[in-house]
């Protein structure tokens, strides 16, 4: 299952990340799990929240880029190792993993991670196969 992700370029001035979180909050917007890439000049700040489209639109609308992109999510056992046997089974359907992150949601005491695959449809088929738990937005959600 696929989960749509928002990605926004946040130029690095002090001040722009909080005035982009206050739109959505002002907004009712709850950012359920985030990570922030930087560079020099601006980082991008990926998230999962309840309504991207609308999220993403509304950033827009307030003179930020923003965009939509599929990513994954596993729930995994939350001990040593519990990650590899994931990024084992996509390695070995030669499915690449772009990036990930983890988030302070959990799902049952185990860990949830986000990733984006080379071929997010050809991982979550992989994942299922092999017994993965995905977690879907109304997971997150509950």
């Amino acid at each position: 299952m696929l989960i749509k992700q928002m990605s926004v370029f946040v130029e690095n001035t002090t001040g722009r990340l909080g005035k982009l979180t206050g739109i959505l909050a002002d907004a009712g917007v709850d950012i359920i799990a985030c990570t922030i890439a930087e560079t020099t000049d601006f980082g991008i700040l990926r998230c999962i929240v309840p309504d991207p489209q609308t999220a993403t639109d509304l950033l827009k609308k307030n003179g930020f880029t923003a965009s939509l992109s599929n990513v994954i999510a596993v729930s995994i056992e939350d001990k040593v190792g519990g990650f590899n046997h994931v990024l084992q089974y996509l390695s070995e359907a030669q499915v690449g993993v772009k990036y990930v992150y983890s988030t302070v949601k959990n799902a049952g005491g185990k860990a949830v991670i986000v990733m984006k695959p080379d071929d997010p449809e050809k991982a979550v088929g992989v994942l299922t196969t092999k017994g993965v738990q995905l977690v879907s937005i109304e997971d997150f959600m509950a």
